[in-house]
């Protein structure tokens, strides 16, 4: 079982990684089933990104689910929102999260970059 779980991790991770070499924009959202501002966050933030970032991917992380995969990005609260551009992190937020705030600090990258 341990293995699977090791695999499942190193398989996730890898995605991630891929994720973020083949898109120039990538929102993570690192959540838990059991948080309620990540469920009533996560759907803004995906509305967020598809109606204001259109060039942007947006990937769900289940942070209890991989908590591996989670450490190794440093998140250790949920909801965590990890922006990446070109393959480098440039936003990080957690817990607190204004959607307005968030737009904000997307769109000055954004606009340099499409």
């Amino acid at each position: 079982m341990k293995n699977l779980i090791q695999k499942q991790h190193l398989m996730e991770l890898i995605d991630i990684q891929n994720y973020t070499k083949e898109n120039q924009a990538v929102l993570l959202y690192f959540y838990n089933d059991s948080c309620a501002p990540c469920k009533v966050l996560r759907p803004k933030v995906q509305d967020l990104v598809e109606s204001s970032f259109p060039e942007m991917k947006f990937m769900l992380i289940n942070a209890e689910q991989f908590p591996a995969t989670a450490a190794t990005y440093g998140v250790f609260s949920s909801p965590t929102i990890i922006a990446f551009f070109e393959e480098k992190e440039y936003i990080r937020e957690s817990k607190n999260i204004s959607i307005s705030e968030l737009h904000d600090k997307i769109n000055r990258i954004y606009s340099m970059i499409f």
